[in-house]
Order: structure tokens, then C-alpha cells, then sequence
């Protein structure tokens, strides 16, 4: 039994819907750039997926189940970091910093 098993049931039902919502974007997205955003496809269906398992373990409906989907969505959230990592999307290393910054007030004095 978990405590306050309502509760939890409607915030996996909100994760659900982020996960849909988030999917959804990802998608029209993804037909905009030529599905150079695996990773964000990745999210959102491991999203769906946790929030499906960890609604079947709440409900106790298909246990083993529920668990066999926890264990997709890690795979899918693995996948979305190296596929992630792989793009190399990230601004960190395509600012070349040629020194210590500068104070954008001048001298003060």
C-alpha cells in the first residue's frame, strides 16, 4: 500500500500529459529540422513509458509489467543522453573564451 496512492495517481497522470504534450512538440519539430531531435523523441516517449509503469504499479494492475516499462524508459533516457551528447548541441563549446572577462563598466574611477 502508498501513501497517499490518489495523489500519486494524478501526478503521474500530469507527467503523462507533459510526456504527451512534450512528444507532440518534439515531433512537429522534428519534421522542421529533418529528426535531428532524436534525443528530445527520446524524452518524451520515455516520459509516456515511466508514467505508464508507474501507473500500472500504483494501480497494481500488471506489475511485472509496470516494471518491464520502468526499465524501457531508463533505456530511452540513456539514449536520449548519448544521442544528446553526440550532437554536440550544446553552447559550452562553441564559445572560445580568450581570456578572464572584462568588466563591461570600465574603470569606475
Amino acid at each position: 500500500m502508498v501513501a497517499g496512492r490518489g495523489f500519486w495517481i494524478v501526478i503521474w497522470y500530469g507527467i503523462m500529459l507533459l510526456g504527451l504534450l512534450g512528444f507532440g512538440a518534439s515531433i512537429y519539430w522534428g519534421r522542421e529540422t529533418n529528426w535531428k531531435n532524436l534525443d528530445e523523441l527520446l524524452r518524451a516517449i520515455g516520459t509516456i513509458v515511466v508514467s505508464s509503469g508507474m501507473l500500472l504499479l500504483l494501480y497494481g494492475v500488471a506489475t511485472s509489467f509496470g516494471q518491464a516499462l520502468l526499465v524501457v524508459a531508463l533505456f530511452c533516457f540513456v539514449g536520449a543522453f548519448i544521442f544528446g551528447r553526440k550532437d554536440g548541441s550544446s553552447d559550452r563549446h562553441s564559445k572560445v573564451s580568450k581570456g578572464p572577462p572584462t568588466d563591461s563598466m570600465g574603470d569606475a574611477g
